[in-house]
């Protein structure tokens, strides 16, 4: 296989190079196995030939036979069994290097880039795809291998028999491979790739209905998550028959080619043609009747191994795509910060190039000051808020800390300065007390419990089956709300000077959320905090309220400042006070935790 691939970059050959000596050694244990197991088949042979004879049969000689037979025999198992365990062992080198370098560039690409992507693409690439590579390394050596010696070496044999029936034996053999080309046209090759696709979709649709159904059935929405499975699955067949009906006749074509039955119907229809006609005596009919039927199977073998080969390829590219993602750019000569002002210059950014979703945010955080981004749905505050922890790069200006630009900072060093809360919460499978403390990791437990108090998630802990040595996902789940509080205390132990919250508190009722408040208003020190609210009025005590629309600020202000105004803040403040009222209960409470 070429070492790249068309467009230029590294293929399955440039990222096995370094488990090329193993490669060849398996590859002559098994050229060594291919041979000597022919020794049993051409014993046969001379056996019969011995048998048959008029001659008085040599009994030292018949002995000789059966014992060089017997040794090539256990020569074969010995070879092929070396090089099929020095196969598996080198797979399982191959697929923990993928793996570690696999997981070495996810830990070093933007933390952005995870939430463009797929939970199952990742997944498929992280496991499947590096288990496509077990067929190619483990087996498919040892396949093609005998697809080339075996045949090679009878056909030699052969030809000192009788070349006729050589040729004769070879048809079955040629006519399987002039199928081969049928398996190798453009439209194969696109409905296999659109075979992988599907898989891919539908192994991401799985992970993904499978992680929301509790969601979905909380919400009466499970008809539709279901539906939108079956929509994948049917998809799914579509493409499945489509490739099978291009496939099934080529494929059935080199069955029948290359089946025991025919291959015997043409030697002896072929053989006794030559033996009637007085040019092959009988006894010379026995070594075409069995290595001719050994020819077959070795090249049905080169079938299976280029299927390997082809998957191979294609996981490897998948593989491939995700080590070349760039890395999140490391400075080599790192600035330190002086203090934790935040300013943000000019800054633009999109996803897409030629679609902005900054436009120009000029923006400062002083320290010891609350900052709160309000905003339409799509006007770009989570965006904002990700490049404080440098989840993306700008595309344009720039975002300082302390009066250097993040770029110029280490991501040790700016995650020791920023810590940050979600509304989509990860948790470890650890137990409690290790997720808390994943930032500080020798943290002691009076510290924990404290910023689990701060958090409002102390008594929930207790009440969990080992406390907070509870296995998350093993012991007890927790709900979103007290996963949202779990990462808030691991951010309050942390206790860094910069804390972005992105609808930190979306899913926890209203007496939590003002237990969360409190905390983060009695904390030490002049931290600096930028947070998206889930709820307006939870940003009564902020400093300064920054109105995003389109991706520009359009007003900026004290709460009381901007509602004074009657722009657009005011605006946002009365459709959300409205909305409140309307989703209120009889005793006016709200009835979803007020406007989102």
């Amino acid at each position: 296989m070429a070492a790249t691939d068309p467009a230029g970059t590294p293929g399955l050959a440039v990222l096995l190079r370094p488990y090329g000596r193993s490669f060849a050694t398996i590859i002559l244990l098994q050229v060594i196995g291919a041979v000597a197991g022919l020794a049993p088949l051409l014993a046969v042979v001379e056996l019969g030939r011995a048998l048959l004879s008029p001659d008085p049969v040599d009994r030292g000689h018949v002995w000789t036979v059966v014992i060089a037979g017997a040794a090539g025999l256990f020569v074969r198992l010995l070879f092929t069994a070396a090089a099929s365990g020095i196969g598996h062992v080198l797979d399982g080198r191959v697929q923990l290097a993928f793996r570690r370098q696999l997981a070495e560039r996810l830990g070093r690409v933007p933390i952005g880039w995870f939430s463009r992507r797929r939970t199952g693409e990742l997944a498929k690439v992280v496991g499947e795809d590096v288990g496509a590579v077990h067929p190619f390394i483990a087996h498919a050596p040892g396949e093609l291998v005998s697809a080339f010696v075996v045949p090679l070496v009878s056909l030699g044999y052969l030809f000192t028999v009788d070349w006729r029936l050589t040729l004769i034996t070879l048809i079955p053999v040629v006519l399987a491979v002039a199928l081969v080309p049928l398996m190798m046209t453009p439209a194969r090759l696109r409905e296999q790739e659109e075979f992988d696709a599907a898989m891919g979709r539908i192994s991401n649709s799985v992970i993904e209905f499978v992680q929301g159904i509790s969601v979905v059935k909380a919400f009466g929405g499970a008809g539709r998550a279901h539906r939108d499975f079956l929509t994948a699955a049917d998809a799914f067949v579509g493409t499945f028959r489509r490739w099978v009906h291009g496939i099934s006749g080529i494929a059935a074509g080199m069955q029948l080619a290359l089946s025991p039955p025919f291959v015997l119907l043409v030697v002896l229809i072929g053989g006794a043609a030559l033996i009637t006609n007085g040019d092959l005596p009988p006894a010379d009919l026995l070594p075409f009747l069995l290595l001719g039927l050994g020819l077959t199977a070795p090249v049905a073998a080169l079938g299976h191994g280029f299927d390997d080969l082809q998957a191979a390829r294609r996981a490897v590219g998948r593989i491939r795509d995700v080590l070349q993602e760039p890395p999140l750019p490391e400075p080599s000569h790192p600035l330190a910060p002086q203090g934790h002002r935040v300013e943000l210059r000019g800054v633009r950014f999109g996803y897409e190039a030629g679609h902005e979703v900054l436009r120009g945010i000029d923006l400062v955080l002083e320290p010891g000051t609350v900052t709160a981004v309000v905003g339409p749905s799509g006007s770009g505050k989570s965006t904002l808020v990700q490049l404080l922890p440098r989840f993306f790069d700008p595309t344009h200006g720039s975002v300082r800390l302390g009066g250097v630009d993040l770029r110029e900072l280490g991501s040790r060093e700016l995650y020791q300065k920023v810590s940050f809360v979600f509304q989509d919460v990860r948790l470890l499978r650890a137990s409690v007390a290790e997720n808390i403390a994943l930032a500080v990791p020798h943290a002691d437990r009076d510290d924990i419990v404290r910023a689990a108090r701060l958090a409002n998630i102390h008594e929930r802990i207790l009440e969990l089956p080992r406390g907070y040595e509870t296995v998350i996902g093993k012991d007890a789940g927790l709900s979103g709300g007290e996963e949202q509080r779990i990462a808030l205390a691991r951010a309050l132990l942390a206790d860094t000077p910069v804390l972005v919250l992105d609808e930190a508190t979306a899913f926890a009722d209203p007496q939590t959320e003002q237990a969360v408040r409190r905390a983060l208003a009695t904390l030490e020190g002049d931290r600096t905090t930028l947070v998206i609210a889930h709820r307006l009025e939870t940003i009564t005590d902020a400093d300064t309220v920054v109105m995003l629309d389109n991706g520009s600020i359009v007003e900026r202000g004290s709460p009381a400042e901007l509602l004074a105004q009657g722009g657009k803040f005011a605006d946002f403040w009365r459709s959300h006070q409205s909305a409140g009222a309307r989703e209120a209960g009889p005793d006016g409470v709200p009835q979803g935790g007020g406007p989102r």
